[in-house]
């Protein structure tokens, strides 16, 4: 059978093409994003401040939720922190008593703004945050002094050598810093480097320990030195023993990079989602392409598997030999992928972090694994796919497999008509129940996402029938288009498998890239009017490093000013509920000052009251309120972003959470529990009959380096997050239309090209070559306007479920040129694939087509 399988291969090169070119570009996909989930599993970078340190010993960064599944059962999960764990200076004596320990050193950090002389703001490398640290700490990382000294006095710090370059000074230049308050002035003492001469991944500033002290810093970590002969191994285990805390984790080796680095770890749990995200898309839509790719070769090969049953082949036999050329298909195309693949994935991340998901230098754990995990999903996806599509060819006896050859099947036999009926029911089904039950708005989209893809595979099943009743609507209208216009539509009647086969690949593209585009739209609009909608107040101040906590203090001492709030972001993790089983979630939250909430954010509240709030409540959008299952009067109990828990009494539920946050609480209690320790702007609502106010705060802000004067908040801003998950989405149907280029163009490629003895009789019988042409473009309109018009109307409802869940409206937002470029591009791929073969095929002579073999 495979030697078989391999003469047919080389026989049929054109009519695998297509399969190939789909397995190869899957295998790419697939192996791409596993290298992205690895690297987000094993994400971490090397040591720098903590490289001398044989264990460094920080807060546990996750927060350990409680679930329960259906059954009742309970289960623990881990849902990583986005702040820094804290811990308590008092820790360094426990750890001092544990075995093997020599010296404990502790590192303390406050978020900084640096500023140079002449007060422009100067960033950190690749646009990061910059930390001061403690000047004693300098003795656990891999740092040497390059120039000038350790700092002296509490007037002097110390840089790294490549940020000092970027402010522009050297030893004995003044610089200027900024944490909760005004900038103060420091002379540089001295420059660092890393051992090796190179920059450090994160810029740092040291103080002095006393002067660091004053700016109320955070402990980050303590580096433990161990006694000579202790291994890291066994000074690690010493520390959990003496120390006993869950809360308390303890790293050695690569693992002192990923507590120095929390933003590559919380980075690479993202990278973990969205890789399984855009994986997984990537499977069911190769499933689709392969199966509509494999079932037109089986179809068009049904004369060659007519023969080989009549001259006594067995059905294992077939299905062995179609299996042999689709494993050999599928190892070539995956190996030959991995290479594309590979070159995907620095594509994928260099895109990620142009929009903010990862970092700039995250790195990627590349090996072979994945790899030669997408090679076998490639190999065992192509085996599926051709058995299913054997499965009836190779059932029906010799003497009904000759006669079909020659004639098509005119429908779907009655179990696939059953199956087909009992999904387009179940989708009916859920589509009302969504509408019906005014179900909350994770449920709304989790029936979307479900009822597109029923709806695409209902489509799939009852290929034929569906477009059984588009020729019928169709037809007429080409009738009464002169000659050209009888014969396509003559052709349409007759070969509804066929249309079928080149019809189903398109209502897959456009409903599928309908769905997630217009989704993300929709989401995009609402809460952009959200934004617009909520912002009460009259000026914004902002600044790209954050905003010092005491500016809006300030701003409340202006006359002008009727109130005036920081405006704080971070996150809170809790235990949400979702179609009835618990799952670890995590919550954008907003700190706001209670006195000022009304007057500079309206958050539109549906239930309660939003001037309750206090240090002991919160207030929770609609979203959050089903998620979590509360409501106005009940606890909410939740992991603010350092981990610490937080029980509050919920005092409004409010609609306007898509455009700020899902979890409102009291400012100074969110910033307490933030990294940065600043505010993201500061809101001001003018007084009354007020007059020069912007110049006060103009002449507020420039006391701050870097800080800008806005009339409202940013909306790009506000809603980075967001547009940062759409563009992945964008990423997810790019892949789509990818494939369904594939798969339209090799389609109606193969089944043209099947035509060629079509074509010459027409010829040899007085057709005209332009007759001939203008008979397929008609066809082609057919399968587009068809294909196009079937994938928008099984869009609409998913797209209804999703608009009724975000804004209550059952309009979803649609932009003419997005639909446009779905619906165009799509039609552009089906007409390329049936005109230029035709084309190709009209330059043959008709002799010496109509004698061409199959």
């Amino acid at each position: 059978m495979l030697s078989l399988a391999l003469r047919t291969l080389r026989a049929r090169k054109g009519g695998f093409a297509g399969t190939f070119v789909a397995l190869l570009l899957g295998a790419a996909v697939l192996g791409a994003c596993g290298v992205l989930l690895e690297s987000g599993v094993r994400a971490g970078s090397s040591a720098e401040r903590y490289a001398a340190a044989d264990a460094v010993v920080t807060g546990r960064q996750e927060a350990e939720l409680t679930l329960k599944d259906l059954d009742g059962s309970t289960l623990h999960e881990s849902q990583p922190l986005p702040e820094r764990v804290p811990l308590h200076s008092s820790l360094a004596d426990r750890l001092r008593r544990a075995g093997g320990v020599r010296t404990v050193i502790e590192d303390d950090a406050v978020a900084v703004r640096l500023a140079d002389a002449h007060g422009r703001p100067v960033t950190g490398r690749h646009g990061t945050a910059l930390q001061a640290h403690n000047w004693s700490g300098l003795r656990l990382g891999d740092f040497r002094v390059t120039e000038g000294h350790a700092p002296r006095t509490a007037g002097e710090l110390v840089l790294d050598a490549e940020l000092a370059a970027r402010a522009g000074v050297g030893p004995g230049g003044e610089v200027r810093l900024m944490t909760t308050s005004v900038p103060r002035t420091y002379t540089v003492a001295g420059l660092v480097a890393l051992k090796d001469g190179g920059a450090p991944r994160r810029s740092v500033a040291f103080l002095p320990d006393a002067a660091l002290r004053q700016l109320r810093p955070t402990v980050d970590a303590f580096g433990v030195l161990a006694e000579p002969g202790t291994s890291p191994g066994r000074l690690a285990e010493a520390i959990r023993s003496a120390l006993d805390d869950d809360r308390i984790a303890v790293h050695t080796g690569d693992g002192r990079g990923r507590a120095e680095f929390l933003d590559v770890v919380v980075s690479g749990s993202n990278l973990v989602v969205l890789a399984a995200a855009v994986g997984g898309n990537v499977l069911l839509i190769a499933v689709f392409v392969l199966y509509a790719t494999t079932s037109l070769s089986v179809r068009h090969r049904r004369r060659e598997i007519a023969l080989l049953r009549a001259i006594g082949t067995t059905p294992g036999q077939i299905r062995r030999m179609l299996a042999a050329e689709a494993a050999a298909t599928g190892l070539v195309a995956g190996v030959l992928g991995c290479p594309l693949g590979l070159a995907l994935v620095y594509w994928l991340r260099d895109r990620f972090a142009g929009h903010g998901i990862v970092p700039p230098d995250f790195p990627l754990a590349v090996s072979p694994l994945p790899f030669l995990a997408a090679i076998l999903v490639t190999v065992l996806t192509a085996l599926a796919a051709v058995q299913v599509s054997a499965l009836r060819a190779t059932r029906i006896r010799p003497t009904e497999a000759l006669g079909e050859a020659a004639v098509e099947r005119p429908d779907p036999g009655r179990g696939r008509r059953i199956t087909g009926w009992v999904l387009l029911a179940l989708a009916a089904g859920t589509f009302v129940t969504g509408l019906a039950q005014h179900a909350d708005f994770f449920t709304l989209v989790g029936l979307a996402n479900s009822l597109v893809l029923i709806l695409v595979i209902a489509t799939a099943v009852l290929g034929p029938l569906l477009c059984r009743a588009a020729v019928r609507l169709l037809a007429p209208l080409l009738d009464r288009t002169g000659v050209t216009g009888y014969l396509a539509a003559a052709n349409t009647r007759a070969n509804v498998g066929r249309l079928a086969g080149a019809i189903t690949p398109l209502v897959l593209a456009v409903s599928f890239a309908s769905t997630v585009v217009f989704t993300q739209t929709t989401a995009l609009r609402e809460s952009s009017d959200q934004v617009r909608a909520g912002l009460v107040a009259d000026h914004v101040l902002t600044a790209p490093g954050g905003v010092s906590p005491d500016l809006a203090a300030r701003a409340r001492q202006l006359k002008q000013v009727k109130s005036a709030t920081g405006l704080v972001k971070s996150k809170v993790v809790a235990a949400g509920r979702l179609l009835g089983a618990q799952e670890a979630v995590s919550l954008g939250a907003q700190g706001v000052d209670p006195a000022a909430l009304g007057s500079t954010l309206d958050l539109h509240a549906r239930d309660g009251d939003l001037s309750a709030l206090s240090p002991r409540t919160l207030a929770i959008s609609t979203t959050a309120a089903s998620w979590l299952g509360v409501g106005v009067g009940d606890t909410a109990r939740l992991h603010l972003g350092d981990g610490t828990p937080f029980a509050g009494k919920v005092i409004a539920v409010y609609t306007r959470g898509f455009g700020f946050a899902d979890v409102t609480l009291d400012h100074d209690l969110l910033l307490a529990h933030t990294t940065r320790k600043t505010d993201a702007s500061v809101l001001v609502r003018s007084a009354p009959s007020a007059h020069g106010l912007p110049r006060a705060l103009s002449g507020l802000a420039a006391a701050y380096p870097g800080t800008e004067l806005r009339d409202g908040l940013a909306v790009d801003d506000q809603l980075a997050e967001q547009r940062a998950n759409a563009w992945v989405n964008y990423v997810v149907v790019g892949l789509i239309i990818g494939y369904t280029a594939i798969t339209v163009v090799n389609t109606l490629a193969m089944a043209t090209a099947a035509r060629r003895r079509e074509f010459a009789l027409l010829r040899l019988s007085g057709t005209a070559r332009r007759q001939v042409v203008g008979m397929m473009r008609r066809e082609s309109a057919v399968v587009v306007l068809a294909g196009v018009g079937l994938g928008t109307l099984l869009a609409a409802f998913p797209l209804t479920l999703v608009a009724v869940g975000l804004g209550g409206s059952p309009w979803p937002s649609v932009p003419g040129l997005g639909y446009l470029a779905v619906a165009g591009g799509t039609a552009a791929l089906a007409t390329a694939g049936t005109m230029v073969p035709t084309r190709v095929l009209l330059r043959i002579r008709p002799v010496e087509a109509i004698g061409a073999g199959e």
